[in-house]
């Protein structure tokens, strides 16, 4: 019988041999996506139990040590070298990609014409002359201003978002990110003015949802493992220090996280009545 599906192959493998290891046989078929399959429906409930725990900590060092003790080439999953452009597709959906594209080229063209100028095309309204100027509440998350800062939120951005477009939908997706950035940008106004940008308040937003749904519906597939959100957190806490002595939106990262919290918490209200 049909168990579960995931995206990620390596997942999939994970747990068939940590299943064997239980002395539970799982097989794996590949479609869009890695389908287990379950020979003994005896133990559907002890599986589905062993299920659960996995989806809330896939990386655990127990499911490593299966593949070690018990990995076998007989699962149904074959490994094929891919591109890395084909890697990067699997995981990320249109509106991820489409996104990363429009700030990659943002951050091409504030090379060209320089951060000011572009800041006064894209920032925040400065004042009520600009506030039918809508583009202007949202093209704030496009603005970069240095590879490092560009790299490190697209990175992010690709691992969370797509996972959460792929589970849930370009729909999902897009209001996290319209919401999200709209309450971030229109905070960091408050604390420091308008001449800031970047995505880093969206990708908050993606992790404070996806720890926050995992922890609540595991079932969905949508997590973000606990030490990356204590690596979040951290981080949130070294920007208000000055720690590194860069100049970081800390005001936008806290409501981010205040946004995608909230928003998991209500989506999953009715997982947890039921």
């Amino acid at each position: 019988m049909q168990l579960t599906q995931f995206n990620n192959p390596r997942m999939a493998q994970a747990f068939v041999d940590y299943m064997a290891t239980r002395g539970v046989t799982l097989h794996i078929k590949k479609e869009e996506q890695f389908i287990l399959l379950l020979e003994d429906e005896t133990k559907l409930v002890m599986v589905e139990n062993e299920l659960e725990q996995f989806v809330r900590d896939p990386f655990h060092p127990r499911y490593q040590a299966a593949s070690w003790q018990s990995g076998t080439t007989d699962s149904g999953l074959h490994y094929q070298r891919d591109s890395l452009l084909t890697n990067l597709r699997q995981r990320a959906g249109p509106l991820t990609i489409l996104l990363g594209i429009a700030c990659i080229a943002v951050f091409i063209l504030m090379q060209i014409v320089g951060d000011r100028t572009a800041l006064a095309w894209m920032a925040w309204p400065a004042d009520s002359s600009q506030y039918f100027q809508l583009w202007r509440w949202f093209s704030h998350a496009l603005l970069h201003f240095s590879l490092l800062h560009l790299v490190f939120n697209l990175l992010w951005w690709w691992y969370i978002g797509g996972a959460v477009e792929k589970r849930l939908g370009s729909g999902k997706l897009f209001v996290i990110a319209l919401i999200s950035a709209l309450l971030s940008g229109w905070m960091q106004a408050k604390f420091s003015g308008v001449w800031f940008g970047g995505l880093s308040g969206v990708v908050y937003a993606l992790m404070g949802y996806a720890w926050l749904r995992g922890e609540r519906d595991p079932e969905s597939g949508i997590f973000l493992e606990r030490g990356l959100m204590a690596f979040a957190i951290l981080w949130l806490v070294m920007g208000y220090f000055g720690t590194f002595g860069l100049s970081i939106a800390n005001a936008a990262h806290v409501t981010g996280l205040m946004v995608g919290l909230a928003m998991a918490f209500v989506d999953t209200r009715r997982v947890n009545k039921r």
